[in-house]
């Protein structure tokens, strides 16, 4: 078993890679003020970002769903790793070398499974690369690829390469970089043969399948010879690392582009990507093998933001399977916050025919918005009844008033109903808008939701979860003596200059939320607000271990990404709170040690009731002080 990775060594990589560039490579982040970065939350489905990210203190935060943590807590729960996988990960972008403190660094046998599997992967795509640049063999898929416009350069740029006809040319290369047989069929690299693993890919053009992250997962593989019995094109299988519907080709190389300009084009195939991305179109990205889906939706809404002005364009062939994948994605159209369009290149062409037929122009000018996904969707409709007959307008009414009800913007759902009118030739367009609304009525009522959103900004899916509710104290707090103690902690774990030494001496009972009694506690146990002077960070890493359980380290870590209150802090600011939170709990002995003064009574003991009254004096004289001098007399 691999051993326990040197804690030095763990600090070293927390702050090596900086959390803002980690999180970025994932979904857009915008300034959120206070030095903090936002975005939408790429662990639950969000209309509006509540997913907060602070660089100064290696945090992350996501108000919605509570989910938080640091950088490789980050890593570990994106990407699905072990701990010790995400370290490694965040290592090897380092370049920091892992110390084991049982056993030495073996790298073949110490990595998680998902890292061998990726490195399987990246050493397999390196390998078939050079096989398209130098093998002989592969000059059909040089051909292939120049027939359709792309140079070596081309095929550099975007990782292609070729797998030789053999049986196992590529799983004895592998066994060669000391992978083992069954690492290699749990790749889906190779597969089963009479006589041990073979080569899935076989006398194939080979595109690599990026993740988000730039990592290899998989490829998807083109027939090139009349012998090979195979499918057109082969993908690889759902992997422990791989899932076609959660991938996008191209991903990698669009993210930056797609989140800048707030647009994404869906086309259908690896060169049409290709093709795209070298016109100057250099967001579009395609689905791998399946159909574009609800995982495919989340993925572009992380980077998309689901701003106003965001635009996703689906490019499918005129024919009559492209219309079928088009009207596919129209089903999923209401799981966007962005306006969804559709384009069609003249004869029907895709995008890499395009650019062979007529130049990058064409293609750059086929990726603009031209005609809204369910306009398209409603005219596939209409277009298979006689609407010169009262009966032939009525059907189709009745076909298309359903996907129109289905559009939750009250706003655009009325607009789109007076097209549909128009569509069908309807004089009465006020019959029309009245069938759509009562038809998005009665959806309502039988999926038990109340009416839709009134903007297009705040639009959500009908399957998005409810907004989890927060453990604990509300976030907007009402009681000021939660919104005080809160504030008080978020002071100490930000800003512990401010407050220190004073809070160290304040006891956990001085905290009525059990939640912030707890994260007293565990500032603590982590040795207290002043050692957050030393090191800021390391004191977060400190204080979030020191945590009882994950939903006080939840706690910890909202505290410590929540902004503060007031735009200017400083001492004075902290000292209102250090003296408005000791107050409280000296008000709150006083109430108590009068309500023992009443139950003494005038027969009680002598000298346990002078002892009382001398604690009353001496918390009513520390309460008068606390009044006239502030934070001086803590």
């Amino acid at each position: 078993m691999a051993g326990r990775i040197n804690d030095e060594d763990v600090k070293a990589v927390r702050d090596a890679v900086p959390i803002d560039a980690v999180v970025s490579e994932y979904l857009q982040l915008r300034n959120a003020g206070g030095g903090n970065l936002k975005g939408l939350c790429p662990f639950h489905d969000e209309k509006s970002p509540s997913f907060q990210v602070s660089p100064s203190k290696g945090l992350f935060h996501c108000f919605g769903c509570q989910e938080g943590g640091d950088t490789i807590t980050f890593v570990m729960k994106v990407d699905h790793l072990t701990f010790s996988e995400a370290v490694e990960r965040l290592a090897a972008q380092a370049g920091i070398t892992l110390r084991y403190e049982e056993g030495g660094y073996n790298p073949s046998h110490q990595r998680g499974e998902r890292i061998r599997l990726v490195e399987a992967h990246k050493i397999a795509a390196e390998w078939y690369a050079e096989q398209l640049a130098t093998s002989p063999e592969a000059d059909t898929g040089r051909i292939f690829l120049a027939e359709r416009g792309f140079d070596q350069a081309a095929a550099v740029h975007f990782g292609v390469g070729y797998s030789p006809q053999g049986w196992d040319h590529l799983t004895r290369f592998l066994r060669g970089k000391g992978f083992t047989d069954k690492e290699i069929l749990l790749s889906g690299l190779a597969q089963e043969g009479r006589r041990g693993p073979i080569d899935r890919f076989r006398g194939r053009l080979m595109w690599p399948i990026r993740d988000i992250g730039g990592d290899v997962v998989g490829f998807g593989a083109r027939k090139l010879y009349e012998a090979d019995n195979g499918p057109k094109y082969l993908n690889t299988p759902d992997t422990a690392i791989y899932k076609k519907s959660q991938v996008l080709y191209g991903i990698d190389l669009a993210k930056q582009h797609i989140a800048k300009a707030s647009r994404a084009v869906v086309v259908e195939g690896y060169t049409d990507v290709m093709a795209c991305h070298l016109a100057g179109v250099t967001t579009a990205i395609a689905t791998c093998g399946t159909a574009f889906g609800g995982e495919h939706i989340r993925i572009l809404r992380r980077l998309l933001m689901d701003n106003g002005s965001a635009r996703v364009i689906f490019t499918f062939d005129g024919d009559a399977a492209g219309q079928k994948a088009a009207l596919r994605a129209f089903e999923d159209d209401q799981k966007f916050a962005a306006e969804t369009y559709i384009a069609i290149a003249p004869d029907g062409m895709d995008p890499c025919e395009l650019r062979l037929a007529k130049g990058d122009e064409a293609v750059a000018d086929l990726a603009e918005p031209r005609t809204p996904l369910f306009e398209f969707a409603l005219r596939q409709i209409v277009s298979r009844y006689d609407l010169d007959t009262p009966a032939g307008r009525a059907s189709a009414l009745d076909e298309a008033a359903p996907i129109v009800a289905r559009i939750k913007n009250s706003g655009a759902q009325h607009e789109v109903a007076v097209q549909l009118a128009g569509m069908l030739g309807i004089l009465d367009t006020q019959f029309v808008v009245k069938r759509v609304a009562q038809l998005a009525r009665w959806a309502r009522d039988r999926g038990g939701r109340g009416p839709g959103p009134t903007s297009r900004d705040a639009h959500q899916p009908y399957d998005a979860a409810p907004a989890p509710r927060t453990s604990g104290p509300a976030l907007t707090l009402r009681n000021p003596v939660y919104a005080t103690e809160r504030e008080l902690l978020k002071l100490a774990l930000q800003r512990p200059e401010l407050v220190s030494p004073a809070f160290d001496a304040y006891g956990i009972d001085e905290f009525t939320a059990a939640p912030y009694a707890a994260v007293r506690q565990a500032i603590m146990d982590a040795g207290g607000a002043e050692y957050g002077i030393q090191d800021a960070q390391e004191y977060l890493v400190r204080v979030r271990d020191a945590a009882p359980d994950d939903q006080v380290r939840a706690m910890v870590t909202e505290l410590a990404v929540e902004a503060i209150m007031r735009r200017t802090v400083d001492e004075n600011y902290a000292g209102e709170q250090l003296v408005t939170v000791r107050r409280r709990a000296v008000e709150r002995r006083v109430r108590d040690i009068q309500s023992q003064l009443t139950r003494l009574g005038a027969g009680g003991d002598p000298a346990q009731l002078a002892a009382v009254q001398n604690e009353l004096w001496v918390l009513q004289q520390y309460d008068q002080a606390l009044r006239g001098q502030g934070a001086a007399a803590l």
